[in-house]
């Protein structure tokens, strides 16, 4: 196929917070796909925290991105050109390959996508990773129970968002910590029980008056102070998701871990870190049960968008700016809406 395919490639490992002489914009010629490749019209591509550290070049949640190399993460597209038998040309599909315009697959880390079940965007958000995570520590890990008190950092994110309303349908109370009046509005939106701006007082003093008696389960999103606070408040036998540590990712030195440890032993605290992509056997039940709260309005969702792959740098430290309400997502080629699509 005729013409060019940007991508953006890492071009330097960044110390501290990334800025975007970090990344690279390269054009490439649209690769032909051969014998059970799959040539895909990416449509949006994902802007996610994790990628973060495995721009080090220690070892993080998997294999660090390489320099000059395009970085690569989920996304979803139109498959353009097929000589797989599993995809038609027309399908609309989710890898990993995102952060290009232009993905060849040998489809063997390819799902179809049904458009008429939603957005295909929502796969890289509140039906994709995203939505599994929140899923999976909170139902998983913490087994809430009705009338308990969940608190969620960094709760108007993809996944805090989708922690903060699951824990909701399951009869708790919600406190969630946002960077915003724009966020906590938001949050207050879709249902959450009280907010707090961790950007105006500190998280111990929130936690005090908005959950006065403890809470019972945390969700960490944000790790630092946040972790420390949480520990102090929660009651006997409280149990922690440690699904990461934003807080801590552009860290230049390691940081002291809280001062109240001593309490896990004390309270009898479960804190449980995880990784989603070791549990991908139970997305479909996730996914079921999710679908049916999209639809029936139990769990709702916001997309942060931004438009061009050129600007997809600038996305990725607006994440770590606290820019994004939601899903931060980046749109590189038409949609299910578009005409062209």
């Amino acid at each position: 196929m005729d013409g060019v395919s940007r991508e953006i490639r890492l071009a330097a490992r960044p110390q501290g917070l990334p800025d975007e002489s970090t990344f690279e914009l390269a054009e490439t010629p649209i690769p032909e796909p051969g014998d059970g490749e799959v040539l895909v019209r990416n449509a949006y591509f994902s802007v996610d925290p994790y990628m973060r550290p495995r721009m080090s070049a220690s070892r993080s949640y998997s294999a660090s991105f390489e320099l000059g190399e395009p970085l690569y993460g989920g996304a979803v597209g139109r498959v353009a050109a097929s000589r797989n038998p599993g995809f038609a040309e027309g399908d609309w599909v989710l890898h990993m390959l995102g952060w290009r315009e232009w993905a060849l697959s040998d489809g063997s880390a390819m799902r179809t996508l049904d458009p008429a079940g939603g957005p295909v965007s929502l796969a890289l958000g509140v039906l994709g990773m995203p939505g599994f995570t929140a899923w999976w520590g909170l139902f998983q890990l913490c087994a809430p129970k009705e009338g308990e008190t969940v608190f969620v950092s960094g709760a108007a994110g993809a996944v805090g968002s989708a922690a903060a309303q699951m824990a909701k349908i399951a009869g708790c109370r919600v406190v969630g910590s946002a960077g915003s009046a724009e966020k906590l509005a938001w949050l207050r939106e879709i249902g959450l029980d009280a907010v707090f701006d961790y950007r105006e007082r500190p998280v111990h003093d929130a936690l005090a008056e908005l959950a006065p008696d403890g809470i019972d389960i945390y969700f960490d999103n944000v790790g630092g102070d946040h972790l420390e606070a949480a520990i102090g408040a929660l009651r006997l036998h409280g149990r922690v998701a440690a699904c990461g540590s934003i807080a801590r990712y552009n860290d230049t030195e390691a940081s002291p871990g809280p001062r109240n440890v001593f309490m896990v032993v004390t309270k009898r605290l479960k804190i449980q870190g995880f990784i989603i992509s070791d549990h991908y056997d139970r997305f479909p039940e996730f996914f079921a049960q999710a679908q049916e709260w999209v639809r029936d309005g139990r769990l709702s969702y916001h997309e942060t968008v931004i438009e061009g792959i050129e600007n997809a740098p600038r996305a990725f430290v607006g994440l770590f700016q606290g820019e994004n309400i939601g899903k931060m997502l980046v749109k590189v080629g038409p949609d299910e809406h578009d005409a062209d699509a």
